[in-house]
């Protein structure tokens, strides 16, 4: 996607859920779940573009699909308010996003409640599947409570 536009061959986020959780799928079945990203308040369902992506490189993939559910970005909005034109990484991700994230502070996953530290995506490094906002969440718990905020590797 660039200058607002949507390519024809989009990069394409996949995953098969049901291989690591069989509670996902009627048994011999499969999930696919699959996304790209869109101009903000798009209303382009961009499907057809997904699917065809993953047939160049599944041939037969096409014809496996027994049925499907798409959402664009206002579905996600109203899905998620925070989802604001249908962002699901909270927002713009810039080099400041990425150390100041929800707010300019020094413990930024602190919050005025004593006790009470935030992890998600709205945190420092920000959106992405690693778990790192977590992590430094715990850390940063573990120290306001005087446990040096260490963990050991198992």
């Amino acid at each position: 996607m660039v200058e607002g536009r949507i390519p024809e061959r989009p990069f394409v986020l996949v995953a098969q859920p049901s291989l690591f959780d069989s509670s996902r799928a009627p048994e011999g079945l499969h999930t696919l779940w699959a996304y790209c990203h869109v101009p903000s308040g798009s209303n382009i369902d961009v499907s057809e573009r997904i699917e065809n992506q993953i047939e160049r490189f599944a041939p037969g993939f096409k014809d496996r699909i027994l049925a499907k559910t798409a959402l664009g970005p206002a579905d996600f909005e109203r899905y998620n308010a925070n989802y604001v034109g249908g962002d699901i990484s909270g927002g713009l991700i810039s080099w400041r996003q990425l150390f100041a994230r929800p707010v300019s502070l020094l413990h930024p996953y602190a919050t005025p409640a004593n006790g009470i530290h935030i992890c998600s995506a709205s945190t420092p490094p920000g959106p992405g599947v690693h778990g790192m906002c977590g992590y430094h969440a715990a850390m940063a718990a573990l120290k306001s409570i005087g446990a040096g905020g260490v963990i050991a590797p198992d």
